[in-house]
């Protein structure tokens, strides 16, 4: 086995170990979106005003980088806690000078939203239940800017969709859009 493949092999671990370690932590792994998804979310976003959009477990970047270069003119705030997909995220950023894109690798449940107009999300049913309660918690207090949800295919359990497109995929998966 030469160096180079030895190094690679050492890098692949290290980031496997990494991914592992976080999934365990957050009970997910970083899991990015269909293009079909990511095309209704953007669409849905369309007509959700000029405020800034938070994505919950950003992962890869995939869908936020997406959003900073449709919507140059909104603030788009991602949050991710697994450091590769965050690492790789922030690259991407800085590659594509993406100066409307902010970045966090913290925990979103205890970050402050009150900023959101728009939150997106694809997690999975607890962690909807979860973020349910903290949107809940703002809006009962006054506090924040959430004007609309835009979740990949998990609902929030006590809130009805305003509108849902169902992806042409074998699941027929759902996309939401709530109207907070």
């Amino acid at each position: 086995m030469s160096i180079f493949e030895i190094i690679l092999l050492v890098i692949v671990f290290i980031v496997g170990a990494s991914i592992i370690s976080s999934t365990i932590k957050v009970g997910i792994s970083p899991m990015p979106s269909s293009k079909k998804a990511y095309d209704a979310m953007l669409s849905l976003i369309d007509e959700t005003g000029s405020g800034d959009i938070y994505d919950l477990g950003s992962g890869w970047g995939n869908l936020v980088i997406r959003l900073a270069r449709k919507f140059p003119e909104r603030q788009v705030v991602g949050y991710e806690l697994s450091f590769f997909p965050w690492l790789f995220a922030k690259v991407m950023k800085n590659i594509l000078n993406l100066n409307n894109l902010a970045l966090y690798r913290e925990d979103f449940m205890t970050s402050d939203l009150t900023e959101a107009s728009v939150i997106t999300c694809y997690l999975f049913p607890k962690t909807m239940q979860k973020v349910e309660a903290k949107l809940q918690c703002q809006i009962n207090d006054g506090k924040g800017k959430l004007n609309f949800v835009v979740s990949n295919n998990f609902a929030l359990p006590s809130y009805q969709a305003t509108k849902t497109i169902r992806l042409n995929d074998f699941y027929k998966s759902p996309v939401y859009l709530y109207r907070m």
